[in-house]
């Protein structure tokens, strides 16, 4: 006879059963039978149609399968090794991570404990917001001002139980950033009292001359903790595998933190030959997405819609409709496009800049759904 025991739903706490699990979008072969559509052209995670440098492919295809029964390097030593010649820094200044998810859990883990806080916006990044929620930690997320961070606010709204402080620079989905000045000077106002961490997932993609040099800036402000990614610009997001580097004693804090072995072996191969030959694909990235730019510009502005298109490889688009429906509307012509509401901006699109050919069947699937 089987002994009843008591219901397991009391070994979960409150703040993981209060938070909203992310559902992630399905398989593309399963959404075009879910809306007839032949193919589907993605424009909903800011990635890059131009796939990985040309380096990082031919490590891939030579990549030898027998490597596949032996565990990666634990720390992703040689890839450090690379990162800290590129920037001048120490090896053990850079810590790897299974995308940026994990290196955001990694920093949240490593300064917060029961009654600490974050605090970031409410139109960002959201996973700043989520890990520190489902980890038990309270999330003080504040309004942008103008489309831009309001570094005012932010210092208005630490106490002495905050920990971290995430600033996404340029801004997903604003396209907007401080600069060097403007970090310089919240720096100085934070003054140490907790852990500014500032998120350049984007970075590549920036050609204004007065973005910070954030590399520069870690003898002047030790408590400042940077994020880098190879999903974007380097076009391996399928790899997963991100970074983040900062002074040496706070990275060996953030470090304890961390569970080894989480990025496989072909994202480090590919990760140290994308940087390797980087000029040629980050050129030939941005030359694309100012064309993308260019064309939407004009073609949003001929439809009469508001919009914003700034740094980054994407555009925010306001629309006279739900951005649910237009999201439906739109995948029932093979385009996938983020909706804002997540983001807090109900009735708004984020699309990723892509080829110029993407673009136009964009523009073409945007004026049947409005028109």
């Amino acid at each position: 006879m089987r002994i009843p025991f008591p219901p397991l739903d009391r070994l979960v706490p409150d703040h993981v059963r209060g938070f909203e699990a992310y559902i992630p979008s399905r398989p593309d072969d399963v959404l075009c039978r879910l809306y007839r559509c032949e193919r589907l052209y993605r424009l909903n995670n800011n990635e890059n149609p131009l796939g990985p440098p040309e380096a990082a492919r031919k490590v891939l295809d030579n990549w030898p399968p027998s490597e596949a029964s032996v565990y990666p390097s634990g720390d992703a030593y040689h890839l450090r090794c690379r990162l800290g010649e590129r920037l001048g820094l120490d090896p053990d200044c850079f810590i790897v991570g299974n995308g940026a998810n994990e290196v955001i859990a990694f920093v949240i883990k490593a300064f917060c404990k029961e009654g600490d806080n974050i605090v970031t916006a409410d139109r960002t990044f959201a996973v700043y917001e989520w890990v520190a929620q489902f980890s038990g930690f309270e999330a003080r997320v504040l309004p942008l001002k103008d489309d831009r961070f309001d570094g005012e606010a932010m210092l208005a709204a630490m106490d002495e139980r905050t920990k971290v402080l995430f600033l996404c620079n340029p801004n997903n989905p604003t396209g907007t950033y401080w600069s060097e000045d403007e970090l310089r000077s919240f720096l100085d106002s934070v003054n140490g009292r907790c852990i500014v961490v500032v998120d350049e997932a984007y970075m590549e993609f920036v050609e204004a001359s007065d973005f910070p040099r954030t590399v520069s800036m870690l003898d002047d402000y030790p408590n400042l903790v940077v994020f880098r990614t190879f999903s974007k610009m380097y076009g391996l997001a399928g790899l997963r595998i991100g970074y983040l580097f900062g002074d040496r004693r706070v990275v060996d804090d953030i470090r304890r933190t961390c569970v080894v072995y989480s990025v496989n072996g072909p994202a480090q191969v590919a990760a140290m030959a994308a940087l390797s030959d980087d000029g040629p694909h980050i050129k030939g990235t941005r030359k694309m997405c100012r064309k993308a730019r260019e064309y939407l510009l004009e073609e949003l502005a001929g439809m009469g819609l508001p919009h914003t298109v700034r740094e980054g490889n994407f555009a925010v688009v306001s629309l006279p409709m739900s951005d649910t429906l237009a999201y439906r509307k739109l995948m029932r012509r093979g385009i996938m496009i983020r909706s804002m509401t997540g983001f807090r901006a109900p009735n708004q699109i984020r699309v990723t800049l892509s080829t110029l050919s993407v673009m136009e069947e964009f523009v073409k699937a945007l004026r049947g759904i409005i028109t």
